[in-house]
């Protein structure tokens, strides 16, 4: 691609920078992984999105993540292959369709039948769905795109099946009553993460159960009255001395009249309530493993519809659970058996694609016993050849393998992988396979119908890993790219699809699936709430990019997400990635106004100290540090710390310092001097666009092509990742800690210096003589160097040594560094006597400040009631003020020496 040749502009265009490089790196072939290749492989697999789905911020930070270690793994020669996908998403997908033939067609599914459904649904898909892996593209993802897979794609599929046989043939996979999540809207079982939990203000009723001999009541707490009509006990704990002589005897449940036994048992906390708890093991998992531990009866009450069945009795069957609720209140106070009703705030779960009040329920489903698969899968993390970061996550992680329940498969839908069981009509034999049975083995029946259910979307997902390679066929790619390297998820879904993983990459490849995982983190706006679209804060990153640049919405998702820590995003917070990205343009905006790259600019391997300047000296020495300390900032996944010492180096050492230093060489440096500069730049600039490419790969690759460091068929992508400096290299370059140490205390005399202007209110334009006393022999003889270079920085009429403080320079700021102290003749460029008075103003209004919050903070009234945050804040207030008026009477006493 050939770059056009007229002066850069003035500042940075993404969108034009953006559309011109994508397309390209997609054309030569960038992003493709070859399984026969030579080099090492290094593989992500994307966690797959909902292919309904759009683009966050979250897969923002997710997605640059992953293609910053892609980009800088193929830097080191590495056989990249980053594998993009979607998945199918079952209640997600299916919700979404049927609200759209709902609306466009006033059709339901039942109103068109499975087959005709699944159609529409795969037509919607075509034409909707994938949206966010097109938008993936407007973020500079490396993907390998060729291999994009979908989890309802053929291959997957036989994949899904192969497992679902094989784990039934084993006796892992079982059908069984449980207890699970129902959503009653959707008509389906839900996993816990497809389960939203809201706080709410509800009621806490109680109710009194009589003794069936004996008189008197049981007092039981209840928050879903509706669910008394399936109750088959009352628990008690077995050391209440309230409720001792009660275990064993008999309560009637009133409105249906059931007799019902008191137990014991260890789960009932005596502080809740009354100590006494109603007992229902069909719509209650902790009530269901009590029914199971005393061998009671589970009397489901409900319909899947969330309306009451013949089983609650005839005076609320058909009601809505809610309407039930209300009519069983009613009911109890008329029979003078509600004790009372108290506010209770507590957590409930809603269905997350349904958005209403989930159901637990007793259910026949399909399920895996995930024990025998997790014990294996907790080793893998526990002995280190999984690596968790931050590694806070492996204790989460353990309770969760070490409490592990079954896992409900089965969800009451159309759209997903149908089960492989059929049942036999004669019967009632399953029988399990890829194809229909000709018979039954047990009765010979021919007759059988197919399991209506589809299993849980994470079914696949927890297959992703090697499925999206061929599996279970043995492919080139599956020898090549499995395991993967690295996984780059959120912690939420650590138990539902990393464990998960982890499990089946063990137990079906015999070797892990991923070696290191790294846990993003939450993002929140800048008050501290997490992104939604209720609360308005959740801005649409296509919109960000377009307004600031896709590097500059990377970069800025990056140096505000350190690792394990809560991430507070606003969108002015991508003003720091634009301006850096301008700033980084502007460096080289210069360099190209100064000639052709130096021919040479790969390396510097044969200067020697004699020829370099002490600050390009010093340059080379930060750019090696530089590079070692992101490089293992890479390895240790601290991508926040990538950023910041990106940002460090080429803001505040190589802009603000270097490129100072440098122009005044230019300017007045023999033509050796001006090319050696030159090539010092030129290196230390490639260096520094090849360790910021991960991170902000667009810019870098146009500014790579604008210095002429690549040729017109060339790329960034194929440069070699930056290595530091040897030890001998550093010998010869005279680069070591020493002139790191006097540059930098030369840079602080300077700084210094500055801020003496800024104190006095100097006019930038004007310039000060300058005395410089140093502290030894050997620093003014550094100093002298590069006196043209310094007198630049000072921005200086002239630099003068002197062995000892002025004294006949009349009143003098000074600057104070370990090199040197530096006055500053204030007759010259002050007028005294103005600059007194404007000083001792601000000094009599500082101390005016200052005495009403000394007072403020002397008041025992204020300092007791009010809130804590405002008197911190008056606090530090008067720390700044004592402050303020200290460095205002240095300035006037420098000034009353005159």
């Amino acid at each position: 691609m050939t770059v056009e040749k007229e002066t850069m502009a003035k500042a940075y265009s993404p969108a034009d920078v953006e559309a011109k490089w994508y397309p390209e790196w997609e054309r030569r072939g960038y992003f493709r992984g070859d399984p026969h290749a030579d080099a090492p492989a290094y593989t992500i697999v994307i966690p797959p999105p909902n292919v309904t789905g759009m683009l966050t911020l979250g897969h923002v930070l997710n997605n640059t993540l992953q293609d910053i270690l892609i980009r800088w793994q193929k830097m080191r020669g590495r056989n990249i292959c980053w594998v993009p996908g979607t998945d199918h998403a079952g209640i997600a997908t299916q919700s979404k369709v049927e609200v759209f033939l709902q609306d466009t067609e006033r059709v339901t599914r039942y109103d068109l039948g499975r087959e005709a459904f699944l159609r529409r649904v795969w037509e919607w898909k075509e034409k909707y769905g994938g949206t966010i892996i097109r938008q993936l593209r407007r973020l500079g993802t490396a993907c390998d795109w060729e291999r994009e897979r979908f989890t309802l794609d053929a291959g997957l599929s036989a994949a899904v099946e192969d497992v679902f046989i094989r784990l039934y043939e084993k006796g892992l996979i079982y059908k069984g009553h449980r207890i699970i999540n129902w959503c009653p809207k959707s008509r389906t079982a839900l996993s816990d993460e497809e389960v939203i939990y809201r706080e709410e203000r509800g009621k806490l009723w109680y109710f009194r159960y009589p003794l069936r001999e004996g008189g008197g009541f049981v007092i039981v707490a209840t928050t879903r009255p509706e669910t008394m009509l399936g109750d088959t006990a009352v628990a008690v704990h077995p050391t209440d001395p309230r409720y001792r002589d009660l275990i064993g005897r008999t309560v009637t449940l009133p409105l249906v009249n059931r007799e019902i036994p008191v137990v014991a048992d260890d789960f009932v906390d005596p502080e809740f309530g009354t100590g006494a708890v109603k007992v229902t093991p069909a719509h209650d998992p902790n009530d269901y493993e009590i029914g199971q531990r005393h061998h009671l009866p589970a009397v489901n009450v409900m319909t899947d519809e969330g309306a009451m069945n013949a089983e609650a009795g005839p005076e609320f069957a058909g009601l809505d659970r809610f309407e039930c609720r209300r009519r069983v209140v009613a009911r109890m106070e008329e029979l003078g058996l509600l004790e009372k009703i108290e506010d209770h705030v507590h957590q409930v779960g809603y269905s997350e694609r349904g958005n209403v009040p989930v159901e637990p329920r007793l259910s026949e489903q399909w399920f895996v016993r995930v024990k025998p698969l997790a014990e294996p899968a907790l080793a893998a993390v526990l002995d280190g050849r999984i690596r968790f970061y931050p590694e806070k996550w492996v204790k989460t992680y353990r309770h969760w393998m070490e409490n592990i329940r079954d896992w409900c498969i089965s969800r009451q839908l159309w759209w997903g992988h149908r089960i492989p069981a059929w049942y036999c009509a004669g019967c009632d034999h399953i029988m399990v396979g890829r194809t229909r049975p000709e018979a039954c083995p047990k009765c010979q029946t021919r007759e059988m119908r197919r399991d209506e259910d589809v299993l849980d979307t994470w079914f696949s997902s927890w297959l992703w890993p090697f499925s999206v390679f061929g599996w279970p066929e043995k492919t080139d790619e599956l020898a090549c790219f499995y395991p993967t390297d690295a996984l780059v998820t959120g912690p939420d879904i650590i138990f539902f699809w990393v464990a998960r993983m982890i499990m089946a990459g063990l137990e079906f490849m015999g070797d892990i699936p991923f070696r290191e995982v790294y846990f993003t983190s939450i993002i929140r706006d800048d008050q501290g709430r997490k992104l939604s679209k209720s609360l308005g804060n959740s801005p649409d990153p296509l919109e960000v990019i377009a307004t600031y640049g896709a590097d500059a919405l990377r970069f800025t998702m990056v140096y505000i997400a350190p690792m394990g820590q809560d991430i507070r995003y606003s969108n002015e917070k991508c003003e720091i990635g634009r301006n850096f990205a301008n700033k980084v343009w502007n460096a080289v905006r210069f360099r190209t106004r100064q000639g052709p790259c130096s021919s040479n600019w790969q390396q510097v391997d044969d200067l020697h100290a004699a020829e370099l300047r002490a600050d390009d000296r010093w340059v080379l020495a930060r750019i090696s540090e530089t590079a070692a300390a992101v490089q293992s900032a890479l390895e240790r996944f601290r991508f926040h710390e990538v950023a910041r010492l990106l940002y460090e180096f080429a803001w505040n050492e190589f802009c603000d310092w270097y490129l100072e230093s440098a122009k005044a060489a230019l300017r007045n440096g023999d033509p050796a001097r001006r090319r050696t500069v030159l090539r010092v730049f030129d290196y230390t600039m490639s260096v520094l666009l090849r360790l910021l490419h991960p991170v902000m790969p667009f810019v870098t690759e146009e500014l790579y092509h604008q210095l002429g460091y690549a040729g017109e068929d060339d790329s960034i992508m194929l440069a070699p990742w930056p290595q530091p400096f040897s030890d001998k290299t550093l010998a010869q370059l005279a680069a070591g800690p020493e002139v790191v140490q006097r540059v930098q205390a030369k840079f602080d005399l300077v700084r210094n210096v500055r801020n003496i202007r800024a104190q006095y209110v100097i006019a930038p334009n004007r310039r000060v003589r300058v005395i410089i006393v140093p502290t030894a022999p050997e620093n003014e003889a550094f100093l002298r160097e590069d006196a043209s270079a310094l007198e630049a920085l000072l921005y200086a009429s002239e630099v003068e040594f002197a062995a000892a403080a002025p004294e006949d320079a009349g009143p003098a700021a000074t600057a104070v560094s370990t090199i040197a102290t530096a006055y500053v003749p204030l007759a010259e460029v002050v007028d005294l006597a103005a600059e007194k008075a404007r000083l001792r103003k601000q000094a009599e209004e500082t101390l005016g400040f200052l005495t009403r919050a000394r007072k403020k903070l002397a008041n025992e009234n204020f300092v007791t009631r009010a809130p804590s945050e405002v008197v911190e804040r008056e606090r530090q207030r008067a720390v700044e003020l004592e402050d303020r008026l200290t460095r205002l009477r240095e300035q006037l006493g420098a000034l009353d020496e005159a």
